[in-house]
């Protein structure tokens, strides 16, 4: 077999591939939206959930999701990028890297429901959080931690040294290298580490169902005292969000357009991924453009 001919096979398969990936996401997002857009109004988005008639909404769980993905990143973004660049930068190789590192490996392969275990008693039972957005926030944390600091390490790692040896040339201190010359370029990757991070955010149920909890009290979105139980943004109040309602509803059967509104939550947290992630690229491309003074 002549290498030209071994170059065509091996081309066709890779693209074979690709076009296989591409067309199982596509026929999911078809029929998830399929199946969920028409179900999807202004009072669905906006209105309570309905346990003993048709016709309920997801207001509440929308805004308990949006709110945990906040606080999970203002939590997660600090930690994960400050341990990530001190992996990468300040570190040195010894037993105590290594194991640091094994012990970030072992944490990213943790399943989500035995991660929720731990939450509940430490964080809900020894700490006495209860089932709250806060407590829902730190699982999560741990749960994306390892992720974030691996994406930033490796983000930094990859920067060409002569861009850090110019640097170095020019007399800056080491902490001016690295938020003046590696952070720009080590941007667009970060954004993506925080994308995959926002997506297991969104898409987390078991964690959630021993931590954040499985009601939501009655929100009065005109209360914006944090110190309410009913404000909607009290840390300390359960929340269960649409990830936990979807299976909710389809675990209780109890309402009588189960199917309905968990097609139509399924759709709405899919469109939210999607709109999140492009929203999050356009703010990293203009946060490189400003940094790197790249018009």
């Amino acid at each position: 077999m002549s290498a030209k001919l071994k170059d065509r096979i091996a081309t066709g398969v890779i693209v074979a591939f690709s076009l296989l990936i591409i067309a199982i996401l596509l026929g999911m997002l078809g029929y998830i939206l399929v199946r969920g857009l028409s179900h999807i109004s202004w009072d669905f988005l906006t209105s309570v959930p309905e346990t003993i008639r048709a016709g309920g909404g997801i207001g509440p769980q929308l805004f308990n999701s949006l709110y945990l993905l906040v606080l999970t990143l203002i939590i997660t973004i600090p930690l994960g990028i400050g341990a990530g660049i001190y992996m990468a930068e300040y570190a040195k190789g010894g037993r105590l890297t290594a194991a640091v590192r094994l012990v970030v490996e072992v944490l990213s392969s943790f399943p989500s429901i035995v991660v929720g275990l731990f939450g509940l008693l430490l964080i809900v039972n020894t700490f006495n959080f209860g089932f709250s957005v806060l407590s829902g926030a730190l699982v999560l944390t741990i749960f994306n931690m390892p992720l974030m600091v691996r994406v930033t390490e490796q983000a930094f790692r990859n920067v060409p040294k002569e861009q850090k040896e110019a640097g170095l040339a020019m007399g800056l201190s080491h902490w001016k290298i690295i938020t003046s010359i590696l952070f720009p370029v080590a941007l667009p990757a970060i954004i993506t580490g925080t994308i995959l991070a926002a997506g297991r955010i969104f898409g987390e149920a078991a964690a959630l169902l021993f931590t954040a909890g499985m009601t939501t009290p009655r929100l009065d979105f005109t209360d914006w005292n944090p110190m309410s139980l009913n404000s909607p943004i009290n840390p300390m109040r359960p929340a269960e969000t649409l990830s936990v309602h979807i299976w909710k509803v389809n675990s209780e059967g109890i309402a009588p357009d189960a199917a309905e509104i968990a097609a139509g939550a399924s759709a709405v947290l899919v469109l939210m991924v999607l709109i999140f992630n492009l929203l999050a690229r356009w703010v990293g491309r203009l946060l490189y453009r400003k940094f790197t003074s790249i018009k």
